[in-house]
Formats: structure tokens, C-alpha cells, sequence
């Protein structure tokens, strides 16, 4: 695919019950597993002038990562979730007002994104809406969208909004439900928004990838997997499939190797892995470096 892959949204502190405190948001997620897989993403986002926002741009600096499309604001503070765990689920306490809210000035933004990714959740305040339809004007060639409901932060028709712009969408089996009468389905949602693909996954239970000219595939997670944490999983799975689109694989290829990525990394603690070595199996396996 031609052009450069645009990832606007959220970055955020996920403040665990322990005391970790550990960077992420679905966009800065996605974005850094695309880095590590050599796709130079360029992240439109918005951080603090506080001690997090700093501590998002050195990390950002020590990937490598472009951080011409990082903004900062003066006013407002870094984002921040409070994240609680029960029975092995995550919930969350999403701070608002703050800086992801008011994604402004776009003119650092490449005029020629292949593929412009967004989630739900940074679209919750009109500035940041405001932002990403100016961006989705420009033409993207490929608009995914990443459904993540967070309550209070969604309102359905809000959502189906962002839906029906868009040529492929991510979410889990719970939004499908909330966003679409059960006796449509996956099928019915494809059909009702007119998209290219839909990507439904279902935890322990795997995931589905459904198009618009009928195809259908189905994957699931290999038995005796280790489960550390599952923040993030959600994400890296959505990394791999925007991997495979950009890099035209096969998509029943595609979402094998999404599953395999993703069910890697509940092994890990945290939403992403800051050492190159975690990613290099896969790397050489997918043939990346060619």
C-alpha cells in the first residue's frame, strides 16, 4: 500500500491496583507495534507539559518512533486510566478532560496516509472529532476503525457514525452486541455499514475475519497458553491485522498471524514490550526484513 500509515488517538498512563503505572492507549499500542515491525507509523496524538507527557515523548524517542505528530498542551494533563482486575478482566476509570481530548494542529500531518487508523475513544470531545474528520477528508485510502466502548465515554449512534465512514472495523463480540441487534450478527453489521472487512474477536475464544465479497475465516488460540495480562491483547491483534493490509497478505494468513501475535503477548505484563528481542521471532518468520 502506498502512502504513510497515520495513527491518531489516545496515549495514556494505565495505573494498575499494584502501583504500576504503564504507557499505553489503543492507538499508541497499535502504533508501537507497528514500529517494531518497521512500519515508522506516524502518531497523532497529544500529551501534557508534565512529567508524563515527558515521559511519553523519551519513550517514544527511544523506539524510534516519529514524534513530529505528538502535540503538546499547556493546559491540560497527559491522559490517565485507573485499571482494576476482576476475575482476570480488565475495567477502567478513564480521566477526562485531558490532553488526547483536544488533538488540534494537523499540518505536521503527512498529506498522503495509506491508512488512517482511529479507535472510539479519543473522538469523545468535539476537538479531537473535529481533527480526525479533517483527516479523514483528506483521503485516506484506507480508513480502519477500532471500536473500544468505554463507558461513560460512547453513544451508539456517535459510534455508528465512525462505523459507517469507515472501509474495515475491529471490535470484540460484546461491542458487536451493544452496537447491533443480535439477530443481525457479524454478517448483518458487514452488510448494514457497507464495509470492506469486519474483525470480531472473542478472547479465549479466537477471532473472526468476515469481508464484503463473502469471505469468512476463523482462528483460535492454540491450547495451554500462558495468561499474564490481558490490557493490551485487544491491540496487538489489531497491529498484525493492519500489518497484513498494508503488507497485502493473505487474510486468513493474516489473522493466524494476528492470534499468534496477540496470544504472545498476554504472556507478557503491560500492553507493550519496550525489548526488540520479543518481536524479532516474528520478524524473521513473516519476513518482514525483505
Amino acid at each position: 500500500m502506498n502512502g504513510r500509515l497515520c495513527i491518531f488517538g489516545e496515549v495514556l498512563f494505565d495505573h494498575f491496583p499494584d502501583g504500576r503505572r504503564v504507557l499505553g492507549g489503543a492507538p499508541f499500542n497499535v502504533a508501537w507495534h507497528l514500529q517494531a515491525f518497521g512500519q515508522r507509523p506516524h502518531l497523532i496524538s497529544r500529551v501534557g507539559r508534565d512529567p508524563e507527557g515527558e515521559a511519553v515523548r523519551s519513550a517514544m524517542r527511544s523506539w524510534g518512533m516519529d514524534t513530529t505528530g505528538l502535540q503538546i498542551d499547556g493546559r491540560r494533563p497527559t491522559g490517565r486510566v485507573t485499571v482494576s482486575l476482576e476475575n482476570g478482566e480488565p475495567s477502567y476509570d478513564i480521566v477526562h478532560p485531558c490532553a488526547y481530548d483536544a488533538i488540534g494542529d494537523l499540518d505536521g500531518t503527512p498529506a498522503d496516509c495509506g491508512l488512517l487508523y482511529h479507535g472510539s475513544l479519543a473522538l469523545r470531545d468535539d476537538i479531537s472529532r473535529q481533527s480526525a474528520r479533517k483527516l479523514k477528508d483528506r483521503g485516506a485510502k484506507l480508513l480502519f476503525v477500532d471500536v473500544n466502548l468505554r463507558p461513560p465515554w460512547w453513544q451508539r449512534e456517535q459510534v455508528l457514525a465512525m462505523v459507517r465512514q469507515a472501509h474495515w472495523v475491529k471490535l470484540n463480540h460484546d461491542e458487536l452486541d451493544l452496537l447491533s441487534p443480535a439477530t443481525r450478527g457479524a454478517t448483518g453489521f458487514l452488510r448494514d455499514h457497507g464495509l470492506q472487512g469486519l474483525v470480531v474477536t472473542h478472547g479465549a475464544g479466537g477471532a473472526e475475519l468476515l469481508t464484503g465479497d463473502g469471505g469468512r475465516y476463523s482462528v483460535k488460540p492454540r491450547a495451554g497458553i500462558e495468561v499474564v495480562d490481558t490490557v493490551g491483547a485487544g491491540d496487538a491483534f489489531a497491529s498484525v491485522i493492519i500489518l497484513g493490509l498494508v503488507r497485502a497478505w493473505p487474510l486468513d494468513i493474516t489473522l493466524q498471524r494476528a492470534q499468534e501475535f496477540a496470544s504472545r503477548l498476554v504472556g507478557h505484563r503491560g500492553a507493550t514490550v519496550a525489548d526488540a528481542a520479543f518481536y524479532r521471532p516474528f520478524i524473521t518468520d513473516w519476513n518482514l526484513e525483505r
